[in-house]
């Protein structure tokens, strides 16, 4: 009896190229790779079918879709775990960053964003210490520059909680993100069901925690990360000057830069950027910002994340694939380039030594379609 598994006869997307060959798998870690297109007795047959590392997402909105399902809607949290974690396995996702969100506004004055931070880690951390969830789960806190609680909620984490990411977030109307007036007024009317005709009184609410919070919860934010030993991001950087201070902050990542002016700042500071495959699906950004084609034309796009659809990563990565005429390269933006961006050597690439973690997958007309997925030579999808 052996736990020995061999993949045969697969396009293999290796880091810098795409071969035709065989991979041996044991002990949940490949052991060795072959050239060509035999198939050994026992093995499998992968009939000519990609075989790539498993996708490696660091900013997902996924998990709170789950939570939240509905507005006002608060699903019973391990279950959402549950179904998060199975659905990001069904897209090839085989390492997750969780979203939580740290930072609370709680004054009457605005609408109420609760604390649950420490408590939704505390149950993402339980059950991937039981060994019930499918794919490799680890902590991205997201840091509200602009709440009155943000402090208090970081002391709340250590070193012991393994944070990998912390993102510096600033969502206050009129910059950003939301620099157009009238798309954050159509999100948070839409979406968050905020009353039009109390919206000015809103915006001049956000706009004062901002001028209040935002110096000294940015520093308090970059301290946190490094106390934690978490690779720090920045989010929607607009300017060159928002990136310039990112980077004294010691900004490594920059999620969603909004103009190829940031992208190319981000650029010369050595941040890696981050852009998202709706973004890069749909041909634009539904905020009205950069479109992800355009950096990713002028090789400004470093990595890319399913934002709000998990299963467009991949679809994102072939896509990107197609346009650089090059599928490793375009794989690289969910596998290799994420994994090392935080700290990961031991996955996001097809070697000897590294984790199994695996996708198998076909393209048919120009659309990816997903096979099987395996986190650490095991099966789970």
């Amino acid at each position: 009896m052996t736990d020995e598994t061999i993949l045969a006869n697969a396009r293999l997307v290796l880091k810098d190229e795409v071969i035709l060959g065989s991979l041996c798998i044991r002990g949940g870690v490949i052991r060795d790779i072959a050239s060509g297109g035999a198939v050994p007795g026992g093995a499998r047959d992968m009939q000519g079918d990609f075989l790539a590392p498993g996708l490696v997402e660091l900013h997902t909105d996924n998990l709170e879709r789950h939570l939240a399902p509905r507005p006002k809607v608060d699903w019973p949290h391990r279950a959402a775990i549950v179904a998060h974690d199975r659905e990001l396995a069904g897209t090839g996702i085989t390492t997750v960053f969780d979203a939580i969100r740290v930072g609370s506004i709680q004054s009457l004055g605005g609408r109420h964003y609760g604390k649950y931070a420490r408590r939704m880690a505390d149950e993402i951390l339980s059950m991937r210490a039981a060994g019930t969830l499918r794919i490799s789960h680890h902590l991205h806190l997201r840091a509200e520059i602009c709440s009155e609680t943000l402090i208090e909620e970081l002391d709340e984490f250590g070193p012991a909680d393994r944070v990998g990411i912390v993102s510096m977030m600033d969502h206050t109307p009129g910059q950003r993100q939301f620099s157009d007036m009238q798309k954050y007024k159509d999100y948070v009317c839409g979406k968050h069901g905020v009353d039009p005709a109390g919206l000015d009184d809103y915006v001049a609410f956000l706009r004062g925690l901002q001028d209040r919070y935002s110096a000294p919860h940015e520093a308090a934010t970059a301290a946190a990360a490094a106390r934690y030993g978490a690779t720090l991001a920045s989010h929607d950087d607009t300017t060159a000057e928002q990136v310039a201070t990112s980077h004294g902050h010691g900004v490594t990542l920059a999620e969603f830069p909004t103009t190829l002016a940031a992208a190319e700042a981000c650029h010369v500071h050595g941040i890696g950027t981050i852009m998202g495959a709706p973004n890069l699906i749909r041909g634009g950004s539904h905020s009205g910002n950069v479109a992800a084609l355009d950096l990713a034309k002028r090789d400004r796009l470093d990595i890319l994340s399913s934002d709000y659809v998990p299963a467009g990563l991949l679809m994102a990565a072939v896509q990107l694939g197609d346009l650089w005429g090059d599928m490793a390269r375009g794989m690289a933006t969910v596998t290799h380039s994420p994994a090392r961006r935080v700290g990961l050597g031991d996955r996001g690439v097809i070697c000897a030594g590294a984790r199994a973690d695996l996708i198998r997958f076909c393209v048919l007309e120009s659309t990816p379609v997903l096979q099987e997925t395996w986190c650490e030579g095991r099966r789970v999808s």
